[in-house]
């Protein structure tokens, strides 16, 4: 089932053919889809040690651009695994849009179990954040997060669209509290902005690679505080809160987002998406344990 209206057609045939006509030499390499609750892209694993990944719509396709881009100069400035780009795939007619091929990351998607030690995963993650936040900002894109007041109107309609699967009227007063906090004015710092379950991958109980960075660029650093909900429960986000050490106004500001993107997530994918529902449903809970 498609997720968007006007959504690109892409099939495992496809990406074995778009591989073949542009890198002959992974022709003989097996295409599988990669299951995911992705909704940008398209993924899938080319032989053991490739994946490619394909814009679901044109909107995205600038995002592997950045990627291409940014990517080898972030990767060895970080203390965590991020994708790696081997090689960029042009549009055809059978698929309009660029598309990119990557070395393949082992793991699992992060979930209650296994990390296991959820203040370790917290640790670990607040320092790829500060890693990330210390590298140098000169002429990097900028990240695109909106202030919460421009936001206002989509996602009250969200909760209100969301009321049967959360609770409503304590996600309204968790969004006023939000908006009652002061816009970001500090400098603008290097931040993932996605930093959301789906993108962090596990061995072993151990966090070891952030995935995704098509939305990676300089902005408000509480858009990578949306981990503390979207991610942990009270124990991690208690760790990754110190370990972060940023003050209330951040805080709250951060929770905001992470209610935000949670509701506007509910109704968009309720019939398309479950899983990700799921996690967006778990984000709002995990917001509204901490009050008002």
């Amino acid at each position: 089932m498609r997720m968007h209206a006007g959504e690109a057609a892409i099939d495992a045939d496809l990406v074995a053919r778009l591989v073949a006509e542009q890198f002959p030499a992974l022709a003989r390499l097996p295409v599988a889809e990669v299951r995911s609750t992705g909704t940008v892209n398209a993924v899938y694993r080319i032989g053991g040690d490739l994946y490619a990944r394909l814009p679901r719509m044109a909107a995205w396709a600038a995002d592997l651009e950045r990627e291409q881009r940014w990517l080898p100069w972030l990767a060895p400035q970080l203390p965590l695994d991020i994708p790696r780009p081997v090689a960029a795939g042009q549009a055809t007619a059978a698929y309009p849009f660029g598309w990119a091929i990557y070395r393949w990351i082992e793991g699992e998607p992060y979930a209650d179990a296994p990390p296991g030690d959820e203040p370790r995963a917290a640790r670990d993650l607040a320092r790829f954040v500060r890693a990330l936040r210390r590298l140098d900002p000169a002429g990097a894109p900028p990240a695109g997060r909106r202030p919460l007041r421009e936001l206002d109107e989509g996602t009250r309609a969200a909760i209100e669209q969301a009321r049967s699967a959360i609770d409503a009227d304590a996600a309204h007063r968790a969004w006023d509290d939000a908006l009652r906090t002061d816009p970001w004015r500090g400098d603008a710092v290097w931040i993932h902005t996605d930093l959301l379950r789906p993108n962090l991958l596990t061995r072993s109980g151990r966090l070891t690679a952030v995935l995704d960075f098509g939305g990676a660029g300089v902005g408000d650093p509480a858009a990578d505080v949306i981990a503390a909900w979207a991610v942990f429960g009270p124990a991690g986000r208690s760790v990754y809160r110190e370990e972060l050490d940023m003050d209330e106004q951040m805080w709250r500001r951060a929770r905001g987002y992470a209610l935000h993107q949670a509701a506007m997530i509910i109704p968009y994918y309720a019939e398309t998406n479950p899983g990700f529902v799921a996690l967006a449903r778990r984000t709002v809970e995990q917001v509204l344990l901490d009050g008002p």
